[in-house]
């Protein structure tokens, strides 16, 4: 068995265990392998492995990587620069980190010049870190109006990530994602572009608890690889 292997065995036994405690199926939650530190070789073991959805924050290395694996799930994490939008709407299984309307617009246009439909995430800055993406949980109802306008999108559900802190901090980060999306459920039900379902939240150092919070997916990278 691989390192990598190993390591994909151990993280699912830490997502079925944070499940078991809140009463959760273990099949709710997706696991997306950060990959934007290592190679085609590295990657070739995770899909041995049983893993089939990773992530990239770059487009560069998102567009290698999918055209090198293009069965695998690609999603894009990064921050999102309009004019490297083309590389990855239609390609990416689901975009995380839209924030601000020229990005949705962008994707929105993009997908509608080829005929798609792009699945996408918004992220929202729940913990008000400057040094942290995302829009202001404010902002978040005027984000999604506008998302329901716009053809050729669909908004799957709220993104986040949590501050290095203590574990209640990181707690009420995860808890005031899902309240955010609770909440705008019931406002947006039976939108036409508008399915609240997931919240990518959680990563290596606190995954567990995002899993006990509602995450639905985690992106993890080091603790993938090393």
């Amino acid at each position: 068995m691989s390192k990598v292997a190993e390591n994909h065995s151990l993280i699912l036994s830490q997502i079925a265990a944070a499940c078991q405690r809140v009463g959760r199926n273990p099949a709710e939650v997706t696991l997306v392998a950060v990959s934007k530190t290592v190679g085609a070789a590295e990657v070739a073991l995770a899909i041995q492995a049983g893993i089939h959805d990773f992530g990239e924050n770059r487009t560069a290395l998102f567009e290698e990587k999918q055209q090198l694996f293009p069965e695998e799930r690609w999603h894009f994490i990064g921050s999102i620069q309009t004019n490297k939008i083309k590389d990855f709407v239609g390609k990416a299984a689901l975009v995380h980190s839209v924030a601000s309307d020229r990005a949705l617009v962008a994707i929105a246009k993009r997908a509608q010049a080829l005929g798609v439909t792009q699945r996408l995430l918004l992220e929202v800055n729940v913990s008000g870190e400057q040094s942290k993406d995302g829009t202001g949980p404010q902002e978040l109802d005027r984000l999604l109006d506008l998302a329901q306008g716009l053809e050729g999108i669909e908004v799957r559900g709220l993104m986040t990530m949590a501050p290095q802190a203590d574990e209640r901090t990181v707690r009420a980060c995860f808890q005031a994602l899902r309240e955010l999306r609770d909440r705008f459920t019931v406002a947006y039900r039976g939108a036409e572009r508008i399915f609240l379902h997931e919240l990518s939240m959680g990563m290596s150092d606190d995954f567990p608890l995002a899993v006990e919070e509602g995450a639905t997916i985690v992106r993890i990278g080091r603790t993938v690889w090393l």
